[in-house]
């Protein structure tokens, strides 16, 4: 008997979906960051034993659409709530604001079962952790209830058996050797696209789109050439730095990481561009992969 199945992880920005999904598949595909809207893109990591093959989709967080980049986001995020077998809902225990009820009421309206993840417990008091355990129950009462910490990997290993036994009999819907979706560029986009987030402020890494022109493997070595586009002029000097010092960081750290991710060496080149507005612009944002 083997089972088989698609596992989107849904939540709002910041309440740990990358988190949980690098820790379920035990390899890093998602980036991770303190900044809220990390995610851009709907990605598969694709978990295989021998009797099982579990497909999930970690998905940008649940927001209020403000351009057209956010608008595409939304999109991923509303494609994921039409074909899954099993929901899990990541809940940031921290988390002071209102909830999501986009979220709450399409979980309500689906028929397929519905793990809520209680996410960063550690945070939290016992007593803490009890209202909200009660709360939930009344927003969605057909949700099963798991208190987690993804980035401690507290209680996470009740995750994979919990799906196993949910998800029905199928064949394999992908090769078994074969653990995500998305190309060797995407993650070698990403991966920039991380540094740029850690290592600068306020509006510049969200106006930021990585694109990756040449993913050549020569004798052993991966040569690499990236793009970083921007919106404006002044966004490509603070991207570049005093003598270059901000851009060489990012690309040392980004080389880094994906010789990790490739296991081979990488020769990296970053060049800076600006394409005015691109997040608003319909043509920009499907060139980029925001269909």
């Amino acid at each position: 008997m083997h089972k088989a199945g698609f596992v989107n992880i849904v939540g709002k920005p910041n309440a740990g979906k990358s988190t949980l999904l690098n820790q379920l598949m035990g390899e890093k595909l998602a980036i991770v960051t303190q900044k809220a809207q990390t995610t851009r893109h709907r990605i598969f990591g694709i978990y295989n034993e021998e009797d099982l093959q579990i497909v999930f989709s970690d998905t940008p967080g649940v927001l209020d659409a403000k351009y057209g980049l956010q608008e595409k986001m939304m999109d991923f995020v509303k494609d994921s709530l039409q074909d899954a077998d099993v929901f899990l809902f990541i809940v940031d225990v921290t988390d002071k604001a209102e909830p999501s009820e986009f979220l709450i009421e399409k979980l309500n309206k689906i028929p397929v079962p519905v793990l809520l993840l209680l996410n960063k417990v550690d945070q939290t008091t016992q007593e803490g952790l009890e209202k909200l355990v009660d709360d939930w129950h009344n927003r969605i009462p057909k949700a099963e209830i798991l208190p987690i910490s993804a980035l401690n990997a507290f209680n996470t290993d009740i995750i994979l058996p919990k799906l196993r036994s949910l998800l029905p009999e199928n064949p394999p819907y992908y090769d078994k050797e074969q653990y995500t979706d998305k190309p060797e560029r995407f993650f070698v986009n990403e991966a920039i696209r991380e540094k740029i987030l850690l290592n600068y402020d306020k509006e510049i890494p969200y106006s930021v789109e990585v694109v990756t022109e040449q993913f050549k493997e020569k004798e052993g070595i991966i040569f690499i050439d990236s793009i970083i586009y921007v919106e404006r002029d002044t966004q490509k000097g603070i991207i570049i730095g005093h003598k270059g010092e901000a851009i060489k960081k990012v690309g040392t750290e980004a080389r880094l990481d994906l010789e990790k991710f490739f296991s081979k060496k990488i020769h990296l080149n970053l060049f800076v561009k600006v394409k005015k507005d691109w997040r608003k612009n319909d043509r920009d944002l499907k060139n980029f992969g925001y269909r």
